[in-house]
């Protein structure tokens, strides 16, 4: 399997149907390794092959849910587990004590809005979870917005995908153009931040 494989969804949701899809939805959303894959795209097109019947959405939306919320789970796990240990150890040119004082805050703060709204940017939806954990946000906090978030996430956009493969005629000449406008509108969040940051720094 080559790198184009990994990012192409249709590629993949062929190569591991529907298992295969759940297990790369949980990797992305909790585990380190799992950061790179198109999980936008991935849940569109998952919905659009329900809508060709390729795949069945009764069973695809639920399997879907539950393994945003599961992967947010097991990176939660592995945070408040490893993160402590980390930060315990005295300060290095990569660990900072004052690293976990600042995440705790951050999740005192912002922890709620940060888990759901993380659902709907790659690579930040793979750290937040694990983050809260270190952050040591509280559990039942957490589970609650990782639930909201994921329920929105999943079928919203799976269900995008089902609708408009039913509604659209040949909308399979145009699911490339729109998957490429799905995975603009998830980065440009984090362009937008990037330039504002760039911006200030230059003032």
């Amino acid at each position: 399997m080559d790198i184009h494989s990994l990012l192409d969804p249709m590629a993949l949701i062929k190569m591991g149907g529907l298992v295969g899809i759940a297990l790369i939805i949980f990797a992305e959303t909790g585990l380190f390794v799992g950061f790179f894959f198109p999980g936008d795209s991935l849940l569109f097109t998952a919905g659009f092959l329900a809508s060709r019947h390729l795949l069945d959405i009764r069973l695809l939306l639920p399997i879907l849910f539950a393994a945003s919320v599961i992967g947010n789970c097991v990176g939660y796990a592995f945070g408040k587990r490893v993160g402590p240990k980390l930060f315990s150890r005295e300060d290095s040119l990569l660990f900072h004590k004052k690293h976990i004082d600042k995440t705790r805050a951050f999740f005192e703060k912002h922890g709620p809005k940060t888990i759901f709204f993380a659902r709907f940017f790659p690579v930040i939806r793979t750290f937040a979870p694990i983050l809260a954990g270190v952050g040591t946000m509280p559990y039942q906090q957490f589970v609650a917005h990782s639930i909201l978030g994921g329920l929105v996430w999943t079928f919203g956009l799976t269900l995008l995908g089902y609708i408009l493969g039913n509604t659209i005629p040949d909308i399979d000449q145009y699911l490339l153009p729109i998957i490429g406008v799905i995975v603009a509108i998830s980065l440009l969040p984090a362009i937008v931040h990037f330039v504002v940051e760039k911006t200030k720094k230059k003032k």
